[in-house]
């Protein structure tokens, strides 16, 4: 049963591991990756350099501190709520209406917010012009957009993840939740000293999974929201994958994009092994390994 994940895993993650090697040469056509000329850390040093660097790994990591902390919160308030109804056909219709956005496609997404977000043509605009108010130049005004992008993954991957903590609840013992009822406990007592204490494992779990990603940026979203090239928004809205993906399809510049993703990769790693010894100093229980 084990055979096709490592099989997978051996395909996309260990074979390509060599062309870790593009990070360290000029990479050109003609000679390929291992006649290139070895360049050493120019490919990082030139990042730090310019600023790029400082400024990918900001956008990413706070970006995915606000997928992280608001989405599970979210998610864990959404689940209790759904835990909360009582009558059945609502809260199976409910179910239903939240998970229906995790399966829009990225690029549905994307043409629903320029249809409302383009100053010539947009709902909002439109909205706006009619009120008496002068149109807004939002793919213009790189202050509007980490409120637009964290909304627009909220809206998309709350209800789905929800899942997870909504599984946990269900399977809390039921004779606990009905002895603190029984000692007078009402429902935000019930929440508060029972329900979150048993989804804390499972929080701390899901934590350290998505810290492993945390410059891992959502590129679906960012590049159908935002697009790669509008470099009016780069100052908040450009993230590490949307630089690979620019440095690779329009400068072809294989070796800065690899200089990138290592860095990117390591940084990760670093993170993950930090945040585990923190977890395992404080709830050993809890951590990974």
């Amino acid at each position: 049963m084990c055979i096709p994940a490592i099989l997978f895993f051996i395909v996309f993650a260990y074979l390509p591991m060599p062309g870790l090697y593009l990070a360290f040469i000029n990479y050109n056509y003609s000679d390929g990756i291992f006649k290139s000329d070895f360049v050493g850390l120019k490919n990082f040093q030139f990042l730090v350099q310019t600023g790029d660097l400082w400024r990918l790994t900001f956008n990413t990591v706070a970006y995915n501190i606000a997928f992280i902390l608001l989405g599970n919160i979210l998610q864990i308030v959404v689940a209790i709520f759904l835990n909360e109804l009582r009558v059945k056909w609502f809260k199976k219709v409910s179910q239903t209406l939240m998970f229906l956005p995790h399966f829009i496609s990225a690029v549905l997404i994307g043409l629903i917010a320029y249809n409302v977000l383009s100053y010539d043509y947009g709902l909002l605009n439109s909205i706006l012009e009619s009120l008496g108010y002068d149109p807004l130049k939002t793919y213009s005004n790189p202050v509007l957009w980490p409120f637009i992008i964290i909304l627009t993954f909220l809206w998309q991957s709350t209800g789905y993840g929800s899942i997870v903590y909504f599984a946990a609840i269900m399977g809390l013992d039921n004779e606990i939740v009905e002895a603190a009822e029984i000692d007078g406990a009402n429902a935000f007592q019930r929440i508060r000293y029972i329900i979150l204490p048993w989804l804390k494992p499972t929080f701390i779990i899901l934590l350290l999974f998505s810290l492993g990603g945390i410059l891992k940026g959502n590129f679906g979203l960012f590049f159908n929201l935002v697009g790669a090239n509008n470099t009016a928004l780069y100052a908040s809205t450009d993230i590490i994958e949307t630089y690979v993906f620019r440095s690779l399809m329009t400068n072809f510049n294989f070796s800065m994009g690899s200089a990138v993703s290592l860095y990117q990769s390591v940084f990760g790693f670093i993170v993950v092994i930090t945040a585990n010894w923190l977890v395992r100093k404080t709830s050993p229980e809890n951590s990974l390994f």
